[in-house]
Parts: C-alpha cells; sequence; structure tokens
C-alpha cells in the first residue's frame, strides 16, 4: 500500500459534464418563518457545484514520513516527481510526521509540488494482524462518518482547502468474504459523504486484488470515490496501460502505484519512496 503504515511491510459521486461535480450539502438548507412566527419546514437540500477539480499528470512518490521542506526543495529540482503523498491523519497512520504543518504544506506548495493527502481510516474487520482501529459490520456507518469529518478537518489544518481531494487507505482483504466486502463499503460510503458535506473530493486507495476491485464494482454510485488509486505491481508507469477498471474514473481521476521500497537520490537527498503514475485528484492548497 503506501506505506502508511499499519506496518513498516504494508502498502468514486459521479461528475456531471464539463469537470464539474455536484455534491449535496445539507448546511446550505434553511428555514423560513412564517408570519405566525413558526418555523416553516427546511427546504430540500441544494447540490453544491464545484470548480473544475485540481490535478496533476505526471509520476508521484509517497513514503512514509514526510520529507524536510529542504529535502522537498532538493528533490523538485533534480527528481523527476511533480507531486507527493502525504499521510494527514487517521488512527492507523503509522509513522510520525514532524514535518507535517500548515506552514510545510504552503511551502512546499509554493516550491512546485502537488499534494496527495492520504487518510489512513479504520480497516476491514477480515484483515489479519492487530490495527488500532478496526471496523465492524454494527460500526462501519458510523466510525466511517467520523473518520470522514476527522479527515476534512485534518485536511482544512493543513491548508489544504474544500474542492481538493482526500484519499482514503483502505487495505487489502479477502475479497470473497461477503460481510466483510459489504461492511468495508459500508464504511467507505460514510467516509466519502462526510468529506462530500464539507465540499472535498475524495479518492480511494487499494489494491487491485481486493479492495480497489471490491469499490470498482459498486462505483460509480452514491458518496462513491470521486477517484481511484489502484495498486498493482506490475512495473509499468502509466494509469491506462493495463488498467484494470474499463472506462471506470475518466478524465484525470486514476493513479497507480506500480513499484514500492525503492531507495532514490536526487540532489543528494537520498528517500525511500513507493512509485505512482498519476492522472488524478490533488490537493487545494491555500495561497
Amino acid at each position: 500500500m503506501p506505506k502508511h503504515r499499519i506496518s513498516k511491510k504494508h502498502r468514486t459521486l459521479a461528475m456531471a459534464a464539463g469537470g464539474v461535480l455536484l455534491l449535496g450539502a445539507g448546511a446550505l438548507t434553511a428555514q423560513a418563518s412564517s408570519s405566525s412566527g413558526a418555523a416553516a419546514p427546511a427546504a430540500p437540500a441544494r447540490p453544491v457545484a464545484l470548480a473544475k477539480p485540481a490535478a496533476f499528470t505526471g509520476r508521484a512518490f509517497d513514503t512514509c514520513t514526510a520529507p524536510t521542506l529542504a529535502q522537498m526543495k532538493a528533490w523538485k529540482t533534480a527528481s523527476p516527481y511533480g507531486a507527493a503523498a502525504v499521510y494527514i491523519g487517521g488512527k492507523n497512520r503509522g509513522c510520525a510526521q514532524p514535518q507535517l504543518t500548515a506552514s510545510w504544506t504552503k511551502s512546499v506548495s509554493a516550491a512546485g509540488w502537488k499534494l496527495i493527502p492520504l487518510y489512513v481510516g479504520a480497516q476491514p474487520p477480515c484483515k489479519s494482524g492487530s490495527n488500532p482501529e478496526k471496523m465492524t459490520a454494527a460500526s462501519a456507518a458510523s466510525l466511517g462518518a467520523a473518520d470522514g469529518a476527522d479527515a476534512a478537518a485534518k485536511a482544512s489544518a493543513l491548508g489544504m482547502r474544500p474542492g481538493g481531494a482526500v484519499y482514503l487507505d483502505m487495505e487489502g482483504f479477502d475479497k470473497t468474504n461477503t460481510s466483510c466486502k459489504q461492511t468495508v463499503l459500508t464504511y467507505t460510503r460514510a467516509w466519502n459523504k462526510a468529506l462530500h458535506a464539507k465540499a472535498y473530493r475524495t479518492g480511494f486507495y487499494g489494491f487491485v486484488s481486493s479492495s480497489a476491485t471490491a469499490v470498482a464494482a459498486e462505483s460509480p454510485g452514491t458518496d462513491m470515490p470521486d477517484a481511484i488509486w489502484y495498486a498493482a505491481y506490475d512495473g509499468t508507469a502509466s494509469t491506462t496501460t493495463d488498467y484494470p477498471f474499463g472506462t471506470k474514473w475518466a478524465g484525470h481521476r486514476r493513479g497507480h502505484q506500480y513499484a514500492v521500497e525503492k531507495k532514490e537520490t536526487y540532489g543528494g537527498v537520498t528517500l525511500t519512496v513507493d512509485h505512482n503514475a498519476w492522472d488524478s485528484l490533488v490537493a487545494v492548497v491555500a495561497k
């Protein structure tokens, strides 16, 4: 997966035409008072129209702990990468993030980087190993809603504005386990809905062998991810060659993690990173 890392080893709402995404926004409902002073029924929820989303096409990397600003500047000058994934939160985020502040986000963005915020939420109930937060069939909806709200708050605190994307990291599981799969889908829908309510777009990181395929089978659909980030370690830096989901998530909404744990040196700075071909949504960073 993107190494969030639950362990050191581990690693869409449909868009309307023209790049405009309509999101339900209960926050826009209002109550009108009648002449008698009694509150009239709330008006129906109106969709929020978001402008064309921010996207990046090129190579991206992800690494466990966000590099320092100096390291990011060195890599921006010398490396082939133009975007970097950062782990903004979630109880299953496995690495400390001493660099990750609103100031860092602003400075890195000003240096030319596009950022891909990743949230490591509750993991599947049938996933092996221990995680600080695992969902159950009973808790999936409430956990998804709480974690989605937390992801929006974390992104906002880092200067990542509504309109940009936040990706949910979902590890692999046995996709033949119907109960487990449905629990993951329930959680994912609730997580997406919570972020959509805050006017963020959502992405989903998962494995072609399990989690990404489970979501792809349901997408497009209500509260499905707006973008897919799929892990298929074939060494092919492309989001179209051997793309496994047909025509789904077309239009700059695909990321492909194609290699992991690669040590590279650019500008005198050595980092161990995962490789991604990127043609998808990214964060919108406050200036």
